[in-house]
């Protein structure tokens, strides 16, 4: 029996020769394959009606499979290097891991780049993981885990995404900090709102089943009944009372292009109640600051400039809620965005007064800086229920916008000092304990352009972003677990 089954959605010729020359492969398992000819010799090939994403194409798979490993290779140009197959081997058997995936060079112009995953961890659950192309799996692994946790279900986009959460909750996935193979052409890791496109819900939908039945596996899964009625006890003014009922935040630095149009479109806001906006300006030196202080003369717009330097997006939302001029409802704005009409604040007080929320999540369109629609157009995470709010917001990278919350709660938490996730951090906080309202209609506008904090970054610094929220999504994820056993213990 040679070690090696393939579960493959195509087959380059340079990995075709590479299975070929080996010696290390048994057999051959086309996903999806049509009868079409694989190249490798007849009897060590099947085909597998249906892609590597569908559970019953899966299930079929792994009962074919009686070699110990099985490397799962995803469609792409794929050229693996001197000793792959053998290092991955290596590897699997040195660690016991459940499943290994390695670096991998990605061919450019100039030549081959490296490209350096990152590690998986308990808070690696967001579909979207990035493993590379080729991965390696403990065939008994695989097994043993479908086993005890039930066969991947009849999905046809998460199949694949199933079968590793029950591959993790026992055992190791392990990352190899080598590269081993070469992908030509553009792999960039996966597209920044794919999981929010609409196009997209039916496989969402799919993707939160399989993540909320893992939540349940690993005890981390939060019953609706769990939420705490929030108290606003005032922080800053003890009898409770607040100057206004609502602050809009708009923390900035050097967006003198942008800045005066976010703050006039918060100033057009229409509401029942008082309200102020609160620009933290961390120290501009592009002209930013003389634009806020101009716009300051209306006395709805407070100009904060911190005392300490060097703060992040998380310190500037931490300088506005703690300022005795901040309301009761704490708004977002960010400083290249607006609000899509005057009554955008008042939509969001009034969720806030319907029930006991502590914090309220908009819509938001997507524009570019003509404010004229791009894709995917509206992002509005229906994916979101009430019955499975306090759970729905660890499989994604984001919750929405416009964020409000309730500020007697916030103060309580605080943001990270980053300017990075700080906003995804509070919200799985706040997720754990409170009822979060939804507005699934577009109340703000999210404009894209080549200044956005998020817009090009390098496969490394996308990579870093991913790690942070990955450790978020851990601590979360852990601290949700000992919640579950304290409420279980007399």
């Amino acid at each position: 029996m040679k070690p090696i089954t393939v579960f493959a959605a195509g087959l380059s010729p340079d990995l075709l020769k590479c299975l070929k020359g080996s010696g290390l492969v048994e057999r051959v398992l086309l996903f999806n394959a049509g009868g079409a000819d694989s190249g490798m010799p007849g009897p060590i090939t099947g085909t597998i009606p249906g892609p590597l994403t569908s559970g019953r194409a899966l299930n079929a798979a792994v009962a074919e499979t009686a070699s110990p490993y099985i490397l799962v290779v995803e469609n792409g140009p794929v050229a693996p290097g001197g000793r792959c197959l053998e290092r991955l081997l290596e590897t699997a058997a040195a660690t016991g891991a459940a499943m290994v995936y390695p670096d991998f060079f990605l061919e450019e112009k100039t030549g081959p780049a490296r490209r350096e995953l990152i590690d998986y961890q308990a808070g690696s659950v967001r579909e979207g993981f990035y493993f590379g192309r080729l991965m390696l799996l403990n065939a008994g692994a695989v097994k043993s885990a479908l086993e005890s946790c039930g066969p991947v279900p009849d999905v046809e986009y998460a199949g694949f995404y199933d079968m590793r959460l029950k591959l993790s909750v026992k055992d190791r996935i392990f990352h190899l900090r080598e590269p081993l193979y070469t992908l030509s052409g553009r792999d960039s890791g996966g597209d920044l709102f794919a999981y929010v496109d609409p196009l997209n819900r039916p496989a969402q939908m799919e993707m939160e089943s399989v993540f909320t039945n893992h939540l349940r596996r690993i005890g981390a899964f939060l019953e609706p009944v769990s939420a705490t009625p929030p108290v606003d006890d005032g922080r800053v003014d003890k009898s409770g009372n607040f100057p206004v009922e609502a602050s809009v935040i708009i923390p900035v630095r050097n967006r003198v292009a942008t800045i005066g149009d976010a703050i006039l479109s918060a100033l057009a806001q229409e509401t029942d109640f008082p309200f102020n906006i609160l620009v933290v300006d961390n120290h501009s030196t592009d002209g930013t600051t003389d634009a806020v202080a101009r716009l300051s003369a209306d006395q709805k717009v407070k100009h904060i400039i911190p005392h300490r330097r060097g703060l992040g997006i998380g310190g500037c939302w931490n300088e506005a809620l703690f300022s005795a001029a901040c309301g009761r409802y704490a708004v977002q704005l960010d400083s290249d965005d607006l609000y899509r009409d005057g009554n955008t604040l008042q939509r969001i007080v009034d969720v806030f007064r319907t029930g006991d929320y502590g914090m309220v999540i908009g819509s938001y369109r997507l524009v570019n800086p003509a404010l004229e629609e791009i894709p995917p157009g509206v992002i509005d995470h229906r994916e979101w229920t009430e019955h499975n709010g306090h759970n729905n917001a660890l499989r994604v990278n984001g919750l929405g916008a416009p964020r409000a919350f309730r500020t007697s709660v916030i103060r309580s938490i605080c943001f990270p000092d980053v300017s990075y996730g700080e906003d995804y951090a509070v919200c799985l906080r706040l997720c754990r304990e409170f009822r979060i309202g939804r507005i699934f209609d577009p109340v703000y506008l999210c404009r894209r352009w080549e200044g956005n904090s998020d817009a090009g970054l390098s496969f490394a610094d996308a990579n870093r972003n991913d790690l942070y929220k990955d450790s978020l999504r851990t601590m979360e994820i852990q601290a949700r677990i000992r919640l579950n056993l304290g409420r279980n213990t007399p």
